[in-house]
């Protein structure tokens, strides 16, 4: 703490406050005064401008090649049947990049919650008990993530891909391999994607939920400011006094709980639990985060551009379907997407630095 008798002598505000121009602008001595932004400039600050504007060019693409196909209303529940599971699971894994981390196992730890949930022992109790039993299973082996990078160190990258092959060998065992069918007797899973309301599946108001719930967490308490104070700058986060380990516990935790979530919603559409499904979903979230504008270095991001970023990719996985073109080449669209959003993402900071 600095002696009184050491401190500068305080200066009038007045004497150092700069003239001020025209119109009340405040300017610097010698300095011309800086002007207001043009209509481009402020156009080009609306949020998510950009995601908005590939998710219309997509659709002109699709109103172009396949008119009647891309615009019906099945295509268009199709595609937000589709982007709900993933979705789910984005929401958890935006949280996670923006305090810093990376989860590599989601596809993986959603499998192994369904795998578990429909095992003959566990639909025995019913519907609930499964369900339960899935939220369990994904959010437990999110919290060990969390326990591995946190107190045990871990680099985020090994230790979640320790977890990708731990859990997809879980289930294969648990499963031997098989599809396991969700029995009679649990139609009240199935009926997330069977029934719908004002024309949509269950299961995309469950998507819409966890996103609203995702938005609120992490914009308006205190837990999503101090995970964007932990991604942004860890030490400092630690003096203003936040337990950043047991924080970046929850937030790994927080992903597996969505990927339990995630494992409800896929049994619903497909009626099985499998130790196959969700493979590659960690590349598409990640990858959605990333175009949404969320920094892989942490620290910055939103849920709703990550939730666009994910429309982007589900609607060109739709286009690519519905145009009859290759998978291949539609993973490398995809890997080709990711590229530019990363040059992008650096071109931004560079200017604004």
């Amino acid at each position: 703490m600095t002696a009184p008798q050491d401190r500068a002598p305080a200066t009038p505000v007045d004497a150092v406050k700069p003239p001020a121009g025209e119109h009340g602008r405040v300017e610097a001595a010698g300095h011309r005064p800086v002007s207001s932004p043009g209509p481009l400039a402020r156009l080009a600050e609306v949020p998510h401008l950009g995601l908005v504007a590939a998710l219309v060019l997509l659709a002109v693409v699709g109103l172009v090649t396949v008119p009647d196909t891309f615009a019906s209303a099945s295509n268009m529940v199709s595609i937000l049947a589709l982007a709900a599971t993933i979705g789910v699971i984005t929401v958890g894994a935006t949280f996670v990049i923006i305090g810093g981390g990376i989860d590599l196992s989601v596809g993986a730890v959603m499998a192994l919650a369904s795998v578990w949930a429909t095992t003959l022992a566990t639909q025995a109790y019913g519907p609930l008990v499964m369900i339960v039993c899935a939220v369990l299973v994904g959010a437990g082996a999110g919290l060990v993530n969390g326990l591995l990078v946190a107190y045990g160190r871990m680099v985020p990258f090994i230790a979640t891909l320790a977890m990708l092959v731990a859990a997809r060998g879980l289930a294969q065992r648990m499963s031997d391999r098989r599809t396991q069918l969700v029995q009679q007797g649990n139609e009240a899973i199935v009926a997330l994607s069977t029934t719908r309301v004002l024309g949509l599946p269950l299961l995309v108001y469950v998507f819409a939920l966890v996103v609203v719930a995702g938005w609120v967490l992490l914009n308006r308490t205190t837990f999503g400011r101090r995970t964007y104070a932990v991604g942004g700058n860890p030490e400092a986060a630690r003096l203003a006094g936040i337990d950043v380990r047991r924080h970046t516990m929850w937030l790994y935790a927080l992903s597996g709980l969505c990927c339990g979530i995630a494992a409800v919603l896929i049994m619903a559409r497909t009626t099985t639990g499998s130790s196959t499904h969700g493979d590659l979903y960690e590349l598409d979230a990640i990858a959605a985060v990333i175009i949404g504008g969320t920094l892989l270095t942490g620290g910055r991001g939103s849920i709703i551009g990550s939730i666009l970023g994910l429309l982007i990719f589900t609607v060109i996985t739709n286009l690519f379907i519905l145009n009859g073109l290759n998978t291949s080449d539609q993973l490398i669209a995809k890997g080709l997407i990711i590229v530019v959003a990363v040059l992008l993402q650096r071109r931004s900071l560079t200017f604004r630095t």
